[in-house]
């Protein structure tokens, strides 16, 4: 590969696996372990609330996600990720159209492992990408290194990675201020209660969502940066109050995000741990050997 090619290359998969594993977790840590009870809601509100605070305590779970975006990339993600300290796990990410396909295509693989720990996330690239490199398979990518990129696009990847509370969609519909009940459904053989909204990021801070001022501030920071400007979210609860779907379509400064979501075998046991140094090259030493440049794909959405 070029020198120009392997730049993009580690820069576009620096953005889409970040946002990959924030867009497919579940949620932010939580101290009362206790899940699994079914609860009855009056309102679409208390449901809501109830099911963010219960997906929370689960602390892990299998995932397994889509999205596109415009005609940048259409990909799938399967794995298991946990996020009682930090987000932490494994996925398999495979490109299945779009100029991101094209590039890891070049690349060797439309296929690759993503390994998410608290302080730094790996991917794992192919054989033709280690024959360049010494022989090493994994980039690393770590949050404070991501923080120095131009544009403000590291800093957001960083804050994503290791603040934002991955059931960003539960707290985004209650942000809304748009929250209607669509009915019960099923999702894959579970009965399930379909919520919906959209949100306006110009108005998100002035919604009666039932979050606190500085939750909304960052939910608005956040969405601005990426890009967007409104966001449609459908979320399926089932009868434990746990997130088991998730749909998210937003318009963005890059085209048209949609990412779709579903959730099992909360309380999973979820190990990941980084590979050794030998197999591993820094993002930051790529950069330099790649030259001047812009981030592919730096103004994506969460999706979370």
């Amino acid at each position: 590969m070029k020198s120009t090619t392997v730049r993009r290359v580690t820069l576009s998969v620096a953005v889409v696996t970040a946002l990959t594993g924030v867009a497919a977790c579940g949620s932010q840590s939580g101290s009362d372990k206790t899940v699994g009870k079914s609860v009855t809601h009056v309102s679409p509100l208390a449901a809501l609330l109830s099911a963010e605070k219960s997906t929370d305590k689960a602390e892990s779970a299998k995932v397994r996600s889509s999205t596109t975006l415009g005609d940048t990339m259409s990909m799938t993600a399967d794995g298991a990720l946990a996020w009682d300290d930090g987000l932490k796990g494994n996925l398999t990410i495979t490109y299945t159209g779009g100029k991101m396909a094209e590039a890891m295509r070049k690349a060797g693989t439309t296929s690759m492992q993503a390994r998410y720990l608290p302080d730094a996330y790996y991917a794992k690239m192919s054989e033709k990408f280690a024959a360049q490199f010494g022989g090493k398979h994994w980039i690393k990518y770590a949050y404070d290194d991501l923080a120095k990129l131009g544009g403000g696009s590291g800093a957001y990847l960083k804050d994503q990675m290791q603040n934002t509370t991955p059931n960003q969609s539960v707290k985004l519909l209650l942000a809304s201020g748009d929250v209607k009940k669509v009915g019960q459904e099923k999702v894959s053989g579970v009965d399930a209660t379909h919520y919906s909204g959209t949100v306006d990021v110009a108005d998100l801070a002035g919604k009666n969502s039932h979050l606190t001022a500085d939750q909304l501030a960052g939910l608005k920071k956040q969405l601005s940066q990426a890009g967007v400007t409104t966001e449609k979210i459908d979320i399926w609860v089932n009868g434990q109050d746990l997130l088991v779907k998730k749909i998210e379509k937003a318009d963005m400064a890059t085209g048209t995000m949609t990412s779709t979501a579903y959730y099992t075998d909360y309380g999973v046991k979820v190990a990941a741990e980084a590979p050794p140094a030998a197999d591993t090259k820094d993002f930051t030493e790529l950069m330099k050997a790649g030259g001047p440049g812009t981030v592919s794909g730096s103004s994506t959405s969460t999706a979370s």
